[in-house]
């Protein structure tokens, strides 16, 4: 199975047929969609400028849409390395117990719904590559009571997640499912009251 570098060549490579070039940009999803496959293909589309569905679109809009991904899984790699350092220096230290964030990172690890987004039609319209850099200043602070990616305080708890965890935090304003680590108790409190509202 190519891997993600082998792919991106594909997408760039103007010798290879565009059926191909689009297909090997779908397939770049399997290995990193911070949104998930279908989120973030549609936030890729509607960011370069091309249908989800359309089979022929311009080759410079599908390399737009490979550099924003690249950009995006270069932020989150550098991250995976410092954590991957910082968890080494834990256990040399004696600290063989991982924190919250680190079982949350553990669902994530190669940055596959990052940022899940469970309708793929509401994610954030910011780049990618901005989206993790605010997740990741996020679960490197003290824990707030607003979604990270877009501050937005309206947070609503779902029962019925299509992603592990299988419920959680969910921003009404970008739609990611807002990792429960970056928020305070008291956020997640109000968050479980608005979904009993919704439900009710």
């Amino acid at each position: 199975m190519a891997g993600f570098r082998s792919l991106a060549r594909q997408v760039r490579d103007p010798r290879c047929d565009l059926a191909l070039r689009r297909y090997s940009l779908r397939k770049c999803l399997e290995k990193f969609a911070p949104y998930g496959h279908r989120a973030t293909w549609d936030h890729l589309c509607s960011r370069a400028g091309f249908g989800p569905e359309d089979r022929s679109p311009d080759p410079a809009r599908l390399v737009a849409a490979l550099v924003e991904l690249e950009e995006a899984r270069s932020v989150w790699l550098a991250y995976e390395a410092d954590f991957t350092q910082r968890r080494r220096k834990e256990k040399h230290d004696g600290l063989r117990r991982p924190g919250s964030v680190d079982d949350w990172h553990r669902l994530t690890w190669g940055g596959f719904g990052v940022a899940w987004c469970d309708d793929p039609r509401v994610h954030p319209h910011e780049p990618l590559a901005e989206v993790l850099r605010q997740l990741i200043a996020a679960l490197e602070r003290e824990p707030g009571a607003v979604c990270p990616v877009c501050a937005g305080g309206r947070l609503v708890w779902n029962d019925e997640l299509a992603h592990e965890p299988s419920s959680g935090p969910v921003c009404a304003d970008c739609g990611i499912v807002v990792p429960a680590p970056v928020l305070t108790p008291d956020a997640l409190a109000e968050a479980r009251r608005a979904r009993m509202l919704v439900s009710v």
